[in-house]
């Protein structure tokens, strides 16, 4: 398979072997579940260091055995994250301290009812955004210490198709959350439209220093699909059939694998270093395919802004 043949049939093992020179001596970041696990375990057969990342302990050690089972000289390194919180978030960044070359945020929440985190953030936003954005800024550092003439280190935010199923982000909400106001299915939307403008936004306020993408992994019987407020919400959008399961009348589904090939070729494909912040799906750049608010560079920079505001902190370069 030619690297220009990638498609939505393409698994992460594919392009794994096919951009295998471009990951080898990387290190780099996934999480320990669903498309996260199977990036890490592709990881692993090329990187020098792989970070699995997630909140659970146990869930931890399965994956790295998982991983080892498979590729014994794979060098994992486990870390405790709970996004949800700005003081875990610190406290894993912390324990970061090889140099990064990609970080891949593919973590999300579970679409449940309105709840705040300790810091005073809705839980999806928390999650998938907040979080997410504090652990960019504080391992800015191991990511720019990757960086050389020919090399350009990258962030990977994994958003969704389903971000255009909103309006955009309520900075309102954003900034004090409503329980009055909040809807799971469209708040998850919001946090895809929140992934895709910061990428962009990172990439521009970086100057060439760090690449950010977004991606749509396909649409995917995940957990997530599983859980919380989702099966209803999906089964509105005909995503999942009366039972639960998934429907193929609307959607096409991808397999896991499937799912994670766009986040490898996110994160390492060469073509990809002329269009930092570029969008991808089925393993292509689809900026065609973003919504008009998730593409808004006012939007992208008022986000920026205020999610500053949140944590507390400037992320500058």
């Amino acid at each position: 398979m030619a690297q220009s043949t990638f498609s939505s049939t393409t698994t992460a093992e594919e392009v794994g072997i096919i951009l295998s020179d471009e990951i080898r001596g990387k290190n780099g970041s996934a999480s320990a579940n669903g498309i996260g696990f199977e990036t890490a375990r592709i990881l692993a057969k090329h990187a020098n260091l792989v970070i699995i990342a997630g909140r659970n302990p146990d869930r931890l050690k399965i994956a790295e055995d998982a991983i080892k089972n498979e590729v014994p000289a794979a060098k994992i390194q486990p870390l405790i994250l709970d996004l949800s919180s700005l003081a875990a978030v610190r406290k894993a960044a912390a324990e970061v301290r090889e140099p990064l070359h990609v970080l891949i945020h593919n973590a999300a929440a579970t679409i449940e009812p309105f709840k705040l985190t300790a810091d005073g953030i809705e839980t999806q936003m928390a999650t998938n955004h907040v979080g997410p954005f504090l652990l960019t800024k504080l391992l800015s550092s191991q990511l720019l210490a990757t960086r050389t003439r020919i090399y350009t280190p990258r962030v990977i935010f994994v958003s969704a198709s389903g971000h255009a199923f909103c309006d955009g982000i309520n900075f309102k909400t954003l900034e004090k959350p409503d329980p009055a106001s909040y809807e799971a299915m469209n708040t998850y939307f919001q946090t895809k439209v929140a992934n895709i403008l910061t990428g962009i936004e990172l990439s521009k306020r970086s100057r060439g220093k760090i690449n950010a993408y977004s991606l749509h992994p396909g649409v995917i019987y995940t957990n997530l699909m599983q859980k919380g407020e989702a099966v209803a919400g999906l089964q509105k959008l005909g995503a999942l059939d009366a039972d639960g399961k998934p429907s193929n009348k609307r959607f096409t589904f991808k397999t896991i694998p499937q799912g994670a090939a766009t986040t490898m070729t996110a994160a390492f494909d060469p073509k990809l270093n002329d269009t930092p912040g570029a969008y991808l799906n089925d393993c292509v750049v689809a900026n065609e395919a973003i919504a008009p608010h998730g593409s808004d560079p006012r939007n992208a920079e008022t986000l920026w802004n205020l999610t500053e505001q949140i944590i507390g902190e400037s992320f500058v370069f």
